[in-house]
């Protein structure tokens, strides 16, 4: 029966041997069929991962926003043939917060062998180092964009922090962080707590908690970083 890899990726530029197993590497190296996100950063992660990687004898398949639900029902026509295949998301952990999960519940379907690689999670790297509540939370993605409907899904992330005692993790676009910022800051009580973690694993990495009311005094620059933000109770 072949098997499915979910490879996670760096969250950025660091050194490999720092956040990712040797066991990937050999199992990676061994592959030829991959599902990525974008070829182009595919091939420069696996090049880096093992620089004896024959790029150009590997096929891939492109999954996105853009891919069709035909399309993706032919990504796994290798494995059918008796192929392992890898999923590789553009940064992290593949099917979270990542279109790599449509392709995993086929697998799934098939009784494909699914099998997840270790690797950095942002989502689950903030949590940890926020001092909130690990055993209840909830990643919720993306807010909306327009300001009224933002401002309402932040009072009621914040409202479900201190009725379900539950942290509420959400994520936003590297260039709107700033604004993001802005809006917690003037939607939320001064008491409830606020972690914000930018660059994890990267040599600027920036983990932070602190009450709204403390981060009106000092806003740290976050512009275009990859940030992950939770919302807990005072």
């Amino acid at each position: 029966m072949s098997n499915l890899y979910l490879v996670p990726t760096s969250l950025g530029e660091c050194d490999f041997n720092r956040i990712l197993p040797a066991q990937n590497t050999e199992i990676v190296s061994a592959l030829r069929f991959f599902i990525v996100e974008d070829v182009r950063t595919a091939r420069r992660f696996l090049k880096k991962m093992n620089q004896s990687i024959d790029i150009d004898s590997l096929t891939f398949f492109i999954l996105n926003q853009h891919t069709s639900p035909e399309e993706l029902s032919g990504f796994l026509k290798p494995m059918f043939d008796g192929n392992d295949m890898g999923v590789l998301s553009e940064a992290g952990c593949p099917a979270i917060a990542d279109p790599g999960a449509d392709v995993v519940a086929i697998a799934q379907k098939h009784n494909f062998s699914v099998i997840p690689l270790v690797g950095p999670s942002s989502i689950l790297l903030s949590l940890m180092a926020s001092g909130f509540n690990g055993q209840s939370f909830a990643f919720v993605g993306y807010l909306p964009i327009q300001p009224a409907e933002r401002i309402k899904a932040l009072k009621k992330l914040e409202s479900r922090a201190y009725s379900e005692n539950q942290s509420q993790i959400f994520i936003e676009t590297p260039y709107r962080n700033m604004k993001m910022v802005d809006d917690i800051l003037h939607a939320c009580q001064p008491s409830t707590r606020l972690c914000i973690a930018a660059d994890i694993t990267l040599e600027t990495e920036f983990i932070k908690t602190k009450t709204v009311k403390e981060w009106k005094t000092q806003v740290p620059d976050l512009n275009k970083r990859p940030s992950i933000f939770i919302l807990y109770k005072s």
